[in-house]
């Protein structure tokens, strides 16, 4: 058996990784604090905090421009995504609710990028399928309803540019993965995780990143 060598992620640890990534800015940290104001039952949707330097710091490396988002909620990743793109970059970000997602428009005006994103309010499985063929996607992040992921990665690993990356997140499902007697979204989850890693069209690796990260690059 595997030894691990990640320690207890205890409170003051997390503080320590917080406090030793680059800071959220003040739109970033505006949008946290209101997410958690006004939608405090709805709260654990929004993107690990330590999961909006990553996901900017992947889109600055990978040079994205063309930027897909399954599952927006208040916005925080869209945020951090969009901060971090080219000014002449677009990323389709795709939710069904006008209420959560005004926080994030909100957050996108304030912070002047909201030219940068295109919202679209519909089932995400539609807006995916509507999406032009080819492969043209540079970036994607998936963080939805965890029943329709095998359905998105059909949608999305055939618009991959090459090289392109899909960071898809919530992965190890609360550790609920290794328990074959689980199921809804660990079940979901584990059928996913399998379809990645049998899939040739790509390289990928799961990361223990806040709730599980799986990064996959379009080969």
């Amino acid at each position: 058996m595997p030894e691990t060598k990640n320690p207890q992620l205890t409170p003051e640890l997390y503080a320590y990784v917080l406090e030793h990534n680059p800071p959220l800015n003040a739109a970033q940290r505006e949008l946290v604090e209101t997410t958690h104001r006004k939608l405090a039952d709805a709260a654990f949707l929004q993107t690990a905090e330590e999961q909006g330097p990553l996901l900017a710091f992947l889109v600055r490396l990978t040079g994205a421009r063309q930027i897909v988002e399954v599952g927006t909620f208040t916005g925080f990743s869209t945020l951090s995504m969009a901060q971090a793109m080219p000014a002449d970059g677009r990323l389709i970000a795709c939710d069904v609710s006008e209420e959560w997602t005004a926080y994030g428009r909100d957050a996108w005006a304030k912070a002047g990028v909201a030219d940068r994103i295109d919202l679209r309010i519909a089932p995400a499985i539609e807006t995916l399928r509507a999406l032009p063929a080819g492969r043209w996607i540079d970036f994607v992040f998936l963080d939805a309803d965890k029943g329709s992921y095998l359905d998105y990665w059909e949608e999305l690993v055939p618009r991959l540019a090459p090289g392109g990356l899909l960071v898809a997140d919530n992965t190890l499902y609360h550790g609920e993965v290794v328990d074959p007697t689980a199921g809804g979204g660990a079940a979901a989850i584990r059928a996913f995780n399998d379809r990645v890693r049998a899939d040739d069209r790509v390289d990928d690796v799961l990361l223990t990143v806040a709730d599980g990260l799986t990064l996959a690059r379009r080969i």
